[in-house]
C-alpha cells in the first residue's frame, strides 16, 4: 500500500528514556542526520545529574529534544509534536512537554508491572492501556522484544542485546521522518570498529527499526521537512562546547600564540577539555589539574610565559578560581576564564542551566578588580564570542570572562564555519629588548589605551617582578604608597572602560527602533526572545528586542537605545541580575522577568508576559 507523505515546515521531537537507554546518543544521531538533510535545527539535551539513578525511576529519566524545520529555527521548541518514551517513567516525566493532540510512541515493554511501580503509577493504572492518553495519538510497540528478535542469531546476552534498543527506535524514526540512516551506520562502524559483534548488533537493529516502520503499517503516513533556505556555504552541526574549543584554537592560530588550557573536569564544561585534547596537531596543550586552583594557576603561569592561556569551569569551580583571577588582574596578563554556567549555588543542579553567575563574573573578587565579560547567544556563537574574548584579552592584557551556560554548551545547531581569512586579526607583539628606556625595562609603562607590554620571561633585558602585591606605576616595583595604589586601581579600571571603544555599538535585533516596549536580553535567551518578538510583531504588537553580548563594559550607545522605549523588560534565567545593573547604571525602571527552574524560557512564556504588560 502506498504511504502518504505529509510535508511539515517544522517538527519538535522529544526522546525520553532511562539513563541507560542511550537517549543522548539517539538524539545526537538524529540531529546529525537531520543537519545533513539540510534542515535548520535547535536541540535541548535534558539529562539527570546522577551518574546512575535507579533504572526505571523518574530520577533516572534522560531526555533530548530537537526542533528542526525548513524555516529559521532559533530554539529547541516549547512543546513537542512527538514524544518517544522507552518506559513508564519517561512518559510520566515528559507528558507535560507534549502538545495536546501530539504523537506518543511508546515501548510497551517498558510498561510492565515493575516499571509502572517504579514510575509511581497507582496499582492497576497503565497509561498506554487505560485510555488516559486518549487525547493523544498513541502508538505502542514492543521495542525490547523486537530488538531481541533482530539479534537472536548473534552471541549476545539479553542485557547486551537490550542495549541496542535505542537503535531500533532511531531506525523507525528515520523511516517516519524520511531520513537516510547511512550516516548513523557509518558512525556505528567507526564507534565499534574494535568490536565487530557490537557493531553488527547496532547496525542490524537500526535497519530492523527502519524496515519495521516501512512494513508494519502502524503509522498513518510519513513526514517530510524540506531543507531550510540558509546562506550558501559549508555547514556542520556543532554544540556550544565544541564551538568554544574551536574558537580557542582559531584564536591561537590567528594570533600565533600557543594555546594552553588548564582545567579540572566539571559539568557542563568538561567537553571543552575533551575536544581540545584531541587537537595537539594545532599545538594545543591541555592540562587536567588536580583541582580548580591548580588549573587556573597553571594557566596564569602559561600566560606569563607567552601562551594564550585559558581555564574553564562552572560556578562552583569559578568560586575556587576567584583569588587567582585577582592575581591575573594585578599581573595584567591575558587570560580567558570560561564559565559554562549551571544551576547553583554550590553544586546546585549540575546538569541544569542558569544565568546566575553574572554577578560572580562582574564582582566576584576581592579588591577593585574589573574584568571584561562576554556572553555567547547561541551554540555556534560560542565560536565568535570566545574568539572575541581572546582578542580582547591579548589586546588589553587582561583576564576576560566568557559566560556560556549549560543550555548553550550542550545544545547544537548548524554552523556555517568561517574561513581563516574571514576572522578578525589578533595582533600580538611581545616586548623586545629595544623597548627599554635608557637601558632599563619598565613593565608597567603603558600605551595610549593604558595597556602594558607582554614581556616573556627569558627575554634578555626584560627582567621584572611579578606577584599579587601592588606595583608602582611604570616601574613595576612593589609599592605600599597610598596615592600610587589609588592611581593603579583607577588605571586598571580605566583600561577596562576603554574597551567600550573597541566593541560594536548595540543594535536592535527585531522590532521598531523606538516605541512601547523593549526586551533586553543577554546570553542564551537570544533565540527564545527573538522568536517571541518576531511572532508578536507579526501579530501587530509594537515590541523590540536587543541582546547584549558585552556585559562589561556595556556598549556605549545602550543608554540611548533604552531611552527610546516606554517600557524596558529584562528576561533572565536568574533572579534578576542584569536588571539591577541596568537600573543602577541608567536609572530606568526596568521590569524584572525571571525564571529559576534550571530550564530555559519557552517562547509562549515570554509572549504571555509581554502581553500581560501591554494590557
Amino acid at each position: 500500500m502506498a504511504v502518504e507523505t505529509t510535508v511539515k515546515s517544522s517538527i519538535v521531537i522529544r526522546f525520553a528514556g532511562d539513563s541507560g537507554d542511550g537517549i543522548q546518543l539517539t538524539g545526537t544521531q538524529f540531529t546529525n542526520t537531520t543537519a545533513m538533510a539540510g534542515n535548520d535545527l535547535g536541540t535541548f539535551p535534558d539529562y539527570p545529574a546522577e551518574i546512575r539513578a535507579p533504572a526505571g525511576t523518574i530520577a533516572g529519566v534522560s531526555g533530548f529534544q530537537i526542533n528542526f524545520g525548513s524555516d529559521a529555527i532559533h530554539t529547541p521548541g516549547d512543546f513537542c509534536d512527538v514524544l518517544v518514551v522507552m518506559n513508564a517513567a519517561a512518559l510520566k516525566a515528559n507528558l507535560r512537554n507534549l502538545k495536546k493532540g501530539g504523537i506518543i510512541i511508546a515501548n510497551e515493554d517498558g510498561f510492565d508491572a515493575k516499571n509502572l511501580r517504579l514510575a509511581q503509577y497507582e496499582d492497576g493504572e497503565n497509561p498506554i492501556k487505560d485510555g488516559s492518553l486518549s487525547e493523544y495519538a498513541l502508538y505502542t510497540l514492543p521495542v525490547t522484544k523486537l530488538t531481541r528478535e533482530a539479534l537472536k542469531e548473534l552471541p549476545l546476552s539479553t542485557k547486551e542485546a537490550d542495549r541496542s534498543k535505542n537503535m531500533f527506535v532511531l531506525g523507525m524514526l528515520y523511516w517516519l521522518y524520511n531520513r537516510d540512516p547511512e550516516k548513523t551506520v557509518n558512525f556505528l562502524k567507526q564507534k565499534f570498529k574494535n568490536n565487530s559483534i557490537i557493531e553488527e548488533a547496532n547496525i542490524s537493529v537500526l535497519k530492523a527499526g527502519y524496515h519495521y516502520g516501512e512494513t508494519a503499517e502502524i503509522f498513518n503516513g510519513r513526514y517530510d521537512v524540506k531543507p531550510a533556505k540558509m546562506p550558501s556555504g559549508t555547514y556542520r552541526g556543532i554544540t556550544g562546547n565544541q564551538a568554544t574549543a574551536y574558537g580557542l584554537i582559531a584564536a591561537s592560530q590567528i594570533s600565533k600564540a600557543k594555546l594552553f588550557y588548564g582545567s579540572y573536569p566539571i559539568t557542563p564544561a568538561s567537553d571543552i577539555l575533551h575536544v581540545l585534547s584531541r587537537h595537539k596537531n594545532f599545538g594545543v596543550m591541555t592540562f587536567q589539574a588536580e583541582d580548580e586552583i591548580a588549573a587556573i594557576c597553571s594557566a596564569i603561569g602559561a600566560s606569563y610565559g607567552g601562551s594564550l592561556a585559558v581555564t574553564a569551569s562552572s560556578g562552583p569551580g569559578i568560586a575556587l578560581k576567584t583569588e587567582a583571577i585577582g592575581l591575573a588582574v594585578m599581573l595584567e596578563i591575558p587570560l580567558v576564564v570560561v564559565n559554562v554556567q549551571r544551576s547553583g549555588p554550590s553544586t546546585g543542579m549540575p546538569t541544569k542551566t542558569e544565568q546566575a553567575d553574572l554577578m560572580q563574573a562582574l564582582y566576584g573578587r576581592n579588591g577593585e578588580a574589573p574584568v571584561p565579560v562576554i556572553a555567547p547567544r547561541s551554540p555556534s556563537d560560542c565560536f565568535n564570542a570566545v574568539y572575541e574574548a581572546c582578542r580582547i584579552a591579548i589586546r588589553f592584557m587582561t583576564p576576560v570572562f566568557f559566560l556560556s551556560d549549560g543550555y548553550l554548551g550542550n545544545g547544537a545547531e548548524p554552523w556555517k564555519f568561517p574561513k581563516a581569512s574571514e576572522l578578525p586579526a589578533i595582533p600580538l607583539q611581545y616586548a623586545k629588548p629595544e623597548d627599554r628606556t635608557n637601558g632599563k625595562y619598565f613593565p608597567y609603562q603603558r600605551d595610549e589605551l593604558l595597556v602594558r607590554k607582554w614581556a616573556v620571561p627569558g627575554t634578555k633585558g626584560l627582567e621584572h617582578r611579578i606577584g599579587g602585591l601592588e606595583k608602582e606605576d611604570v616601574t613595576g616595583d612593589i609599592s605600599y604608597d597610598p596615592e600610587n595604589h589609588e592611581k593603579m586601581v583607577k588605571i586598571r579600571a580605566q583600561k577596562i572602560s576603554n574597551i567600550a571603544d573597541f566593541i560594536p555599538e548595540q543594535k536592535i535585533e527585531v522590532g521598531p527602533t523606538k516605541g512601547r516596549m523593549l526586551l533586553l536580553g543577554w546570553g542564551s535567551t537570544f533565540g527564545t526572545l527573538k522568536t517571541a518578538v518576531q511572532q508578536l510583531n507579526e501579530e501587530g504588537y509594537s515590541v523590540a528586542h536587543t541582546h547584549l553580548s558585552y556585559l562589561n563594559p556595556l556598549p556605549k550607545n545602550l543608554g540611548e537605545i533604552l531611552a527610546n522605549y516606554e517600557m524596558i523588560v529584562v528576561p533572565e534565567i536568574n533572579d534578576g541580575q542584569l536588571v539591577n545593573i541596568i537600573r543602577n547604571k541608567f536609572l530606568v525602571d526596568a521590569i524584572r522577568f525571571t525564571k529559576i527552574q534550571g530550564l530555559p524560557f519557552h517562547v509562549n512564556e515570554v509572549k504571555n508576559k509581554v502581553l500581560s504588560l501591554l494590557e
